[in-house]
């Protein structure tokens, strides 16, 4: 099978082609070689490569960067989303889609199912949403959506890196408290991607590591492990401090949990809890003696 991975040199697609599995022919494409928002440059990659399937893990991740671009987030996140899969039905083609717990609210008491209703309070948001959309009404039978949340790695910019780095450099940090979700590896998302990719599952499913958290719960699991591991020479104070007293351009629902038991039936198995996968990806790190990229 080939296929055609867009957004490479990112974290997901990285993992993506670490974990790829042996009967996959993986074309990874940076944003210099393939846009998404370039109809020009999708059919020229779709004629020449001819993947039987195309994971678009290109995205406009910056959140709060998003309120005050939104037509750049709108091009990139919305309308990519669905020049790929109008090429990917033109090619017979099947796509996987990765999207976010963002496109909800927040104010769900249990975790958010696929099914459920949807209201972004972000811009980000709401091209996510707009984006998952376009893709599951041009392959109604051969889209695959993935929501995940909290996503990072042992490379590229993400909030462990970050949180390491100033925990370096730092005695004390304050971190948000009052937003739940769940912590998931990049790793983690690939290999359930590359799990339902190969039994051709569509529609709309949920996949982040077991478990939920708070931001401050998370840095101080990262700091927790990283002293024990040696990879932080000191203590640092972790201050929770509640959202308000954090304030961003872009709304942040408060809890986004994400509902992925329908994920782990199709696939056969349970998540990795997020706070056991986080010991395996600070290993990582400390397998590289410690150094990160952020």
């Amino acid at each position: 099978m080939k296929c055609l991975v867009t957004g490479a040199g990112g974290q997901l697609a990285t993992e993506l082609m670490r974990h790829a599995p042996t009967n996959v022919e993986v074309h990874a494409l940076p944003i210099e070689s393939l846009d998404i928002t370039s109809p020009d440059q999708i059919a020229d990659h779709m004629g020449s490569i001819r993947p039987d399937l195309v994971v678009n893990a290109a995205a406009w991740t910056d959140v709060d960067g998003a309120e005050s671009h939104e037509p750049e987030a709108i091009s990139i996140n919305s309308d990519g989303p669905r020049l790929l899969a109008e090429s990917c039905d033109a090619h017979s083609a099947r796509m996987v889609h990765v999207s976010t717990d963002f496109v909800f609210d927040g104010q769900s008491s249990v975790p958010c199912r696929p099914e459920d209703g949807t209201s972004p309070l972000s811009v980000y948001g709401k091209t996510k949403l707009d984006g998952e959309k376009a893709v599951l009404e041009t392959l109604p039978s051969s889209g695959l959506v993935v929501r995940t949340a909290w996503l990072y790695s042992s490379h590229g910019h993400n909030f462990l890196l970050t949180m390491l780095k100033l925990m370096r450099e730092r005695d004390h940090i304050r971190v948000v408290c009052d937003q739940h979700g769940t912590p998931t590896s990049a790793s983690s998302l690939a290999n359930a991607i590359w799990d339902m990719a190969g039994m051709s599952a569509s529609g709309l499913y949920h996949w982040t590591n077991g478990g939920r958290t708070t931001w401050h719960g998370f840095a101080q699991s990262i700091h927790d492990l990283a002293r024990a591991k040696g990879i932080l020479d000191h203590d640092v104070v972790i201050e929770a401090i509640p959202g308000a007293e954090w304030p961003t351009p872009a709304q942040r629902p408060a809890n986004s949990v994400l509902d992925i038991s329908a994920t782990e039936t199709i696939i056969g198995r349970k998540a990795v809890p997020w706070n056991d996968e986080l010991d395996t990806i600070l290993d990582e790190i400390l397998a590289t003696s410690g150094k990160i990229d952020a």
